[in-house]
């Protein structure tokens, strides 16, 4: 299963091509795409035009969604970010960590192109879309 992070839903639905919009696209139907509740509410957040919200928000329900936060990741993420900030990597945004841990903990893979999640991948073992 695949997490997308806004970063990419946010370039995908301003039609920005990237490698990992493009990617986004072709496995579309393809593979298992799932969305964050977070990452929902980061993405629907950002719309200016009610008929844009509307169009993103019926495209973004039908995937499976899931639940990023709760108890356990809310300790495990601050462990991370301990962890990072101990070898001088601070991450900039809190979110950012707790999407990072939610996919180490549920095993999922994270479509991203945010630079915060690279120390997840170096030294949590963050499973990341290699494009």
């Amino acid at each position: 299963m695949i997490l997308v992070d806004s970063s990419i839903w946010v370039d995908y639905f301003n039609g920005i091509s990237s490698k990992q919009t493009d990617w986004l696209d072709t496995a579309l139907g393809e593979e298992v795409i799932i969305i964050g509740d977070i990452i929902l509410a980061e993405v629907l957040q950002g719309f200016q035009k009610d008929a844009d919200y509307k169009r993103a928000k019926e495209l973004l329900l039908d995937f499976p969604i899931i639940d990023l936060t709760g108890k356990d990741v809310a300790l495990e993420s601050a462990t991370n970010y301990r962890y990072l900030r101990k070898k001088g990597k601070t991450i900039r945004k809190t979110i950012d960590v707790l999407i990072a841990t939610a996919c180490i903990h549920h095993g999922l893979t994270l479509l991203h192109n945010d630079k915060d999640f690279v120390p997840f991948e170096k030294y949590l073992n963050l499973k990341s879309v290699k494009i």
